[in-house]
């Protein structure tokens, strides 16, 4: 069985294929279909007919777009999955954009208290969002923003944990080339835009991506902002679909299926920057 495996790895290239390789192999592409099976099992629900949704086989019959048909009779699910790109993107560059401004001040700045706000950021962060969700209605409904896009925005606009994500990969930034940069006259503005940030490509598109996904995720504040579907995000018009008669699952993964198109061709479009920006974080 050895000869077999070094005749397989001169066969690979050189690569040196042991039974401890393949057990890996199998065993990431086991865990592999685990996760990518829901989707195609949402995909497949979606085009089956009500009184097919419980089969258990793998492709209907019959497939049919009644589903998705039903779903753009009964929401407005384009305008949902507009208001959500808009709250996602929104949200997740107001945390970068204020994730990197205080991560700079805390590294760059002289402050006495500056362990204590540090250590203040770092503990908001393991508040529970159900702790602060009642004072958060209550300043956004004397804002006048219930039912509205920015009342789902604007709460999310700062994230202790964006904060934290760039204060650590900054610290780690070589202070010579900001020195540098201070002789040449830069000030803190042109240093920060122009020297930092661009060197920092790799933890802002990874904060940038999870900052999306959470807010594109987002449940319970939309669920108690929104009065109306058509102001609401794609996880409250999924609700729709999950009555006390019972659910309907046809039109509930074809609307799921819907939602989830944007997500999936943003990771098609960046999945290089996406996979690079993850490993470069992960070995810093």
């Amino acid at each position: 069985m050895t000869i077999d495996l070094l005749s397989q790895s001169q066969a690979t290239g050189g690569r040196r294929l042991t039974l401890r390789t393949i057990c890996l192999h199998a065993l990431m592409i086991l865990l592999s279909f685990v996760a990518v099976f829901p989707i195609y099992w949402m995909i497949v629900s979606s085009l089956k007919a009500e009184n097919d949704i419980f089969s258990t086989t793998l492709w209907p019959a019959y497939p049919s777009l009644e589903n998705y048909a039903y779903v753009f009779a009964k929401m407005p699910i384009l305008r949902i999955i507009a208001n959500t790109t808009i709250v996602s993107v929104t949200t997740a560059a107001l945390q970068v954009l204020t994730g990197l401004l205080a991560a700079y001040a805390l590294v760059r700045w002289r402050m006495r208290l500056a362990g204590f706000v540090n250590g203040l950021i770092a503990l908001s962060w393991l508040v529970p969002f159900q702790v602060t969700m009642i004072p958060n209605y209550v300043f956004a409904s004397r804002l006048g923003l219930l039912d509205s896009l920015g009342g789902l925005i604007i709460p999310n606009a700062v994230a202790a944990f964006a904060v934290l994500l760039l204060y650590h990969s900054m610290r780690s930034f070589p202070t010579e080339v900001l020195e540098a940069g201070r002789m040449d006259g830069a000030g803190h503005w042109r240093i920060l835009w122009e020297i930092v940030a661009p060197n920092m490509r790799a933890p802002i598109a990874s904060l940038a991506i999870l900052a999306f996904i959470s807010a594109w995720n987002e449940y319970f504040w939309p669920l108690l902002l929104s009065r109306k579907i058509e102001n609401s995000v794609v996880q409250i018009g999924l609700q729709m679909f999950m009555t006390q008669e019972g659910n309907l699952w046809g039109p509930l993964m074809a609307a799921a299926t819907l939602a989830s198109l944007p997500i999936l061709l943003i990771y098609l479009v960046l999945q290089r920057q996406v996979i690079e920006s993850f490993m470069k974080s992960g070995i810093r």
